[in-house]
């Protein structure tokens, strides 16, 4: 096995070297926070909500009995619905982890965080978010919340993570995402155990 590696490595460029220790590094330092506290509930959900929309006010209160009730707060750390969520727990003095992300737009720490962590890359701050929680909650967002709710699901269908909780907060925004999952039982492409 050590001769394979080795043969490997020889194929790769120092770039991509570099890149795979940056990788493993990210990775390494969020998993090095998620050990750090106990599994809490994992909240996603847009960055582009204001904080007066209906869902950020959803998201406020969920925070807040949340942490009242001794669990761990979890986000992408930055504003919206995780923005919202962050200072419902942080108000009543609860336990709120930021797993932030450098991009170039919209993605900035809110000022509710006990602890945040900032990534370099998606995947990395996936896997965090995902080893954090014994729950998740997903609000509304775009293409971001709907790669995460994507990726959990499949995770638990394919065994790769254990099964637990899933909440869709906001029905009238999930309704589409409900057909589409019907779609998918009566094409045969998952099954209704999935």
């Amino acid at each position: 096995m050590i001769k394979a590696e080795e043969e490997l490595l020889k194929k790769l460029s120092i770039a991509d070297l570099e890149r795979a220790n940056a990788y493993a590094k990210d990775l390494g330092q969020g998993l090095q926070m998620v050990r750090s506290f106990p599994q809490g509930v994992t909240i996603f959900g847009s960055a582009r909500l204001s904080q007066d929309s209906k869902y950020c006010k959803m998201a406020y209160n969920l925070g807040r009995l949340l942490a009242e009730n001794g669990h761990v707060v979890i986000t992408g750390g930055g504003p919206g619905i995780m923005e919202a969520a962050s200072h419902g727990a942080y108000e009543v003095g609860g336990r709120v982890i930021g797993f932030n992300i450098t991009l170039a737009h919209e993605q900035h720490p809110n000022p509710y965080l006990t602890d945040c962590l900032t990534f370099e890359y998606f995947f990395a701050r996936k896997v965090s978010l995902a080893m954090a929680a014994k729950v998740f909650a997903f609000f509304p967002g775009g293409f971001g919340t709907m790669d995460e709710l994507s990726e959990v699901l499949c995770l638990m269908q394919e065994g790769k993570m254990p099964k637990m909780p899933v909440f869709l907060v906001g029905s009238d925004y999930w309704k589409g995402f409900d057909k589409m999952i019907g779609k998918m039982i009566a094409l045969e492409l998952i099954t209704a155990k999935d």
